[in-house]
């Protein structure tokens, strides 16, 4: 059975989770926490200790584990050809891994560390209350990048151009789970709202946003695709 390592509100798990449901790809989900392998199951299969990690059995019949999500997308589109997730052109294929790693790398560094990890990770750790410092830096960071977005999407149907790709997943990833703690100024930025709706309206979104953090419930718009 195709496994997959996670956290509930890790964006790039999410990202990975998107994916796998837009491919058809069941696949039995286990959370994971890294700060929690006691048991030592998920340095087995990933020696950073990170998640989000694919246990696959590659259509070669091998059995693998894929990390970190970068390299599970990657796998994934190579290996199923089935609702490919990249453009057709080598151009747009660069365009969409660009920001698929802007959301991964530079919006995770700029404003999910600093905001979902301050409030979600210290909690579930048990840390502490979060650096209210840091919280107002991600939330001036989100801003930035929620005009960026904006900008991009004045000239194109989804992120990377006029159909779904990679670079979308990746961003909902990261919105979604900062929706939960009710982090994003939707109403500032239309252009990324009606995109968002777009993407919660989609099926293989159902299961994310069913997502629960125990004590801590989303806002009443979180699942609603209409907001």
């Amino acid at each position: 059975m195709r496994t997959l390592f996670h956290m509930p509100l890790d964006p790039a798990c999410r990202m990975v989770r998107i994916a796998l449901a837009e491919k058809g790809l069941p696949a039995q989900i286990v959370e994971k926490p890294p700060w929690a392998d006691t048991d030592g199951a998920l340095a087995a299969v990933n020696p950073a200790v990170t998640v989000p990690v694919l246990l696959d059995e590659a259509p070669t019949g091998d059995d693998v584990a894929i990390a970190p999500a970068s390299a599970i997308i990657e796998y994934i589109e190579e290996a199923y050809s089935s609702e490919p997730l990249l453009p057709s052109t080598s151009a747009g294929r660069a365009e969409a891994r660009r920001l698929t790693a802007w959301f991964i790398h530079k919006f995770e560094r700029e404003v999910s560390a600093l905001t979902l990890r301050e409030r979600i990770d210290k909690r579930l750790m048990r840390r502490g209350q979060p650096d209210y410092e840091l919280l107002k830096a991600g939330a001036e960071a989100l801003a930035w990048h929620l005009d960026y977005a904006s900008w991009l999407l004045e000239q194109r149907y989804w992120l990377a151009g006029e159909r779904m790709t990679i670079a979308d997943l990746a961003m909902a990833g990261q919105l979604s789970a900062l929706d939960y703690i009710d982090s994003v100024p939707w109403e500032k930025f239309p252009a990324v709202k009606d995109w968002y709706a777009r993407l919660k309206s989609r099926p293989a979104m159902r299961p994310i946003l069913r997502d629960r953090v125990d004590g801590l419930p989303p806002p009443a718009h979180y699942d609603n695709p209409d907001f």
